[in-house]
């Protein structure tokens, strides 16, 4: 089954077309993008002070999940306010192992390996391997930018 094309541009994910039509992705970076750059919602004690407290955030499909417990997203979005340290890409590694782990649960890969590095002030890259039943992998490389995260929030 297909899913609805998505790409990562400089200004976030954008649908895309074929034609006058829904242009479909066969293969995974819609499902990838989806699974790290939705917001998961964050329990209240995961919330930084420094953003607002009642701020959980989740995706709306999560309210009736077809799996009890399941959660669509990440929580790469509590580290837009997180300064560039070691224990924060760790932690990015954590949230995209997490959004990611339902790729091996349902048998579509055996082994999903996730890295993370900063590449800039206020940039940080995600390194997505993913490795197929089928013996092949496919890699995403991800720019995640703290300065986004922030405008978006104060949209």
């Amino acid at each position: 089954m297909a899913d609805i094309a998505l790409l990562m541009n400089e200004f976030g994910g954008e649908v895309v077309l074929a034609g006058q039509d829904l242009a479909r992705d066969d293969g995974l970076e819609t499902a990838v993008l989806l699974s790290l750059f939705t917001d998961r919602r964050a329990a209240p004690e995961q919330i930084p002070a420094e953003l607002p407290q009642d701020d959980l955030r989740g995706y709306w499909g999560d309210v009736q999940p077809q799996v009890d417990g399941d959660q669509m997203g990440s929580l790469l979005w509590l580290l837009a306010r997180e300064k560039q340290l070691p224990a924060v890409l760790s932690r990015a590694v954590q949230y995209c192992r997490e959004a990611l782990d339902w790729l091996v649960e349902d048998l579509v890969a055996t082994r999903v390996d996730v890295s993370a590095e900063f590449v800039a002030m206020g940039w940080m890259l995600l390194n997505i391997d993913i490795y197929r039943p089928d013996g092949s992998t496919v890699s995403y490389r991800y720019n995640y930018e703290w300065s986004a995260q922030a405008a978006k929030r104060a949209a």
